[in-house]
């Protein structure tokens, strides 16, 4: 019970940072300019046109990035005492460039916005949120302890382990990561072009 208790209180304080940089986001986002709009459109459009046939190299390369880039930081920050400051840190951007993100949407198209913005965003939030905090809750409390060791705490501190349940866990993580992003390949630019031809071309 105490474990569990410890767990929430680590989810929770990272949770603070995420929905911090959710409403940061949100404010900055009331400073883009009015052209934002056309330069969606015109993305967008350019979006589905690569989007067309087989996923490429390139797009491919794209969505592993968009994909993997906060789990594998966690992951890596779990190896390091510095995670103790980064991992905050990085939650907080996660939060802000995704809430920055959807506003733009829907300060250029409105409500319509909010069905273009989860076309591109919805199923990688899906399955990039829990992955993230997955790992980065057990990563936060690692980097934590081995901080305690190189500050001199380290009697009263339990050794720093990357037992097999660690890797194990990141490998399943992978796992459903890729497979989100298969699923991201193939099923966003059909979803996202119904969008835009009800919406820009309708």
């Amino acid at each position: 019970m105490a474990e569990w208790r410890q767990q929430l209180s680590r989810l929770l304080f990272l949770a603070l940072f995420f929905f911090a940089g959710v409403i940061l986001g949100q404010v900055f986002s009331g400073r883009i300019p009015d052209a934002t709009g056309d330069e969606l459109a015109r993305y967008l459009t350019d979006f589905l046109k690569v989007g067309e046939g087989e996923p490429t190299p390139r797009t491919v390369l794209s969505a592993a990035a968009l994909y993997f880039r906060y789990p594998l930081a966690a992951f890596l920050l779990s190896f390091a005492s510095i995670g103790v400051l980064l991992l905050p840190l990085i939650t907080g951007a996660f939060g802000f460039f995704l809430s920055f993100s959807v506003c733009c949407f829907t300060a250029a198209f409105g409500s319509d916005g909010v069905l273009l913005a989860l076309a591109v965003f919805g199923l990688r939030c899906a399955v990039t949120l829990p992955c993230y905090f997955l790992l980065a809750v057990p990563a936060w409390e690692r980097s934590v302890t081995l901080a305690c060791l190189s500050l001199g705490g380290g009697r009263r501190t339990a050794p720093v382990l990357c037992g097999r349940a660690w890797w194990t866990r990141f490998a399943v993580i992978s796992g459903a990561l890729l497979a989100g992003m298969c699923a991201d390949l193939t099923l966003a630019p059909w979803f996202l072009r119904q969008l835009l031809e009800r919406i820009l071309f309708g």
